[in-house]
């Protein structure tokens, strides 16, 4: 991984461990899963269309329009709902433990969808190690909960898609400047968000505190955060970008514990070291070289253009 590749690595990690915190407080106050996620993407497309509009890099995106499409479907129309539904369920340090196993999916995936993405050796024990670490830190027992196992299950689907979702992107949209390749996929994700908000509409004007866990969910969770994602992917590959979701729980579990007063299981302190070495050992373990492949000469850099966001 280049050194622009661990910076992007780390300011995706600490900006998609957030949105768990923040999805909980406006589910707390009545925010219902379809609006929730739809205020977040109207919001996050205003940002970079205006970005992407403004940058003259709109018109990049024409004949990749299916792809754009297939990407909102995965990683963002799908997903944003069932993860507030999940959240109803379960707590925001669990949900983003859950959403760690996508990585794994990427391997099951890569199987039958890209060679290249392949996990073998070192990779592989690193993900197998964050794997355990998943395992220790949830530290719960389900005891045949049915509100526990729907919850888990819709956001083990939210990291099914977050799995096939860069897949497609690293495949079909990596030449593409990310504010435009999200931007797009967010107003594609809000107009196949409509009709479900339509038919489940919040009962009464949320409060200031909600509101403003919409607004930082949009610009700061989706409109950043998905653009250094892209970034991300282009940079060190699909398997490699999604290492993120084992570092996520860090910072989720910080927040739900400092801010929502969650308490972890036992298996905390066990689960943070494996999934910390899981992630080094997954992303093979090297420090910086310094030399990443989107430096290639003549090659658009769509890292440096998303660290326009920040």
């Amino acid at each position: 991984m280049s050194r622009r590749g661990w910076l992007l690595f780390a300011a995706v990690s600490v900006l998609w461990g957030i949105p768990y915190a923040l999805i909980k407080v406006a589910l707390d106050d009545g925010v219902p899963p379809a609006s929730l996620a739809a205020a977040r993407v109207v919001i996050g497309a205003s940002v970079l269309l205006g970005l992407a509009w403004k940058a003259g890099v709109l018109g990049s995106v024409r004949g990749r329009l299916r792809w754009l499409a297939a990407y909102a479907a995965a990683e963002i129309a799908v997903p944003f709902p069932l993860l507030a539904i999940g959240e109803r369920h379960v707590s925001s340090s669990l949900a983003a433990i859950l959403i760690a196993t996508a990585p794994l999916f990427v391997a099951l995936l890569a199987l039958r969808f890209d060679a290249s993405e392949r996990m073998s050796g070192r990779r592989l024990a690193g993900l197998a190690a964050g794997l355990l670490g998943v395992a220790a830190l949830m530290g719960i027992d389900f005891g045949g909960r049915s509100n526990l196992l729907v919850g888990s299950a819709s956001i083990l689907v939210v990291a099914l898609g977050y799995a096939i979702a860069p897949m497609i992107l690293k495949r079909h949209l990596s030449d593409l400047d990310p504010r435009a390749t999200m931007g797009v996929s967010l107003a594609f994700a809000a107009a196949l968000l409509g009709p479900v908000v339509a038919l489940d509409r919040p009962h009464a004007v949320p409060s200031s505190g909600a509101l403003t866990a919409l607004v930082g969910l949009g610009v700061f969770c989706t409109a950043a955060a998905l653009s250094l994602y892209g970034a991300l992917v282009t940079e060190v590959g699909a398997g490699r970008a999604l290492v993120v979701t084992y570092l996520n729980p860090v910072v989720a579990i910080v927040l739900g514990v400092s801010l929502l007063g969650e308490g972890p299981g036992s298996g905390a302190i066990v689960g943070l070291v494996l999934i910390l070495a899981g992630a080094w050992l997954a992303t093979d373990g090297r420090l910086p070289s310094g030399r990443g492949r989107a430096r290639r000469a003549g090659k658009y850099d769509p890292a440096a253009a998303a660290t326009g966001l920040t």
